[in-house]
Formats: structure tokens, C-alpha cells, sequence
């Protein structure tokens, strides 16, 4: 599966290589460049970002799932325990 952004994340991600390129190298990088370079990050780091996130979003809902039975336990037999109380 490709990993693939919006197109604005896409155009605020080139405009953000290209503003690290000119404050923390020697040299520039063009719109073209910086497009390559994106699809680079996205194709090789892209899916290992993309793996974590899917593992810690699993993770979290196995939680979640394993405090079900606490969160909405209904007591069962309880007609007799609460009628004797009224």
C-alpha cells in the first residue's frame, strides 16, 4: 500500500524542505527537488511511520477493548437484591 498525503499536506511539505534546505544548508533546493526528495521520505520512511502508528492505534484499542467488561458490567440476578430494598 502506497503511502500517499493531500494535496495541501503535499504542497506544505515542499514549501517545508525547501525552507530547511535554505536556513540549514549551503545550498537551495527547487520545487522539483523537493518533490523528489518527498516522495523518497514517503516511499522508504513513510511506511515504518506508518506501521507504528497502526501498532500503536492497535495497542491502544486492545486496552480500551480489555476494560470493556468493567466500564459497562451489568450485575446479573439482581430483581430480587433490588426489589427487597423498595
Amino acid at each position: 500500500m502506497a503511502i500517499e498525503i493531500s494535496k495541501e499536506a503535499h504542497k506544505t511539505a515542499l514549501a517545508s524542505i525547501q525552507r530547511y534546505f535554505a536556513e540549514n544548508m549551503d545550498d537551495e533546493i527547487g520545487n522539483l527537488e523537493a518533490g523528489a526528495l518527498l516522495g523518497f521520505f514517503l516511499k522508504e520512511i513513510g511506511p515504518a511511520i506508518y506501521n507504528q502508528a497502526v501498532a500503536d492505534a492497535q495497542t491502544r484499542m486492545q486496552a480500551r477493548v480489555m476494560e470493556l467488561d468493567i466500564e459497562i458490567h451489568e450485575e446479573e440476578f439482581q430483581y430480587w437484591t433490588q426489589r427487597k430494598r423498595k
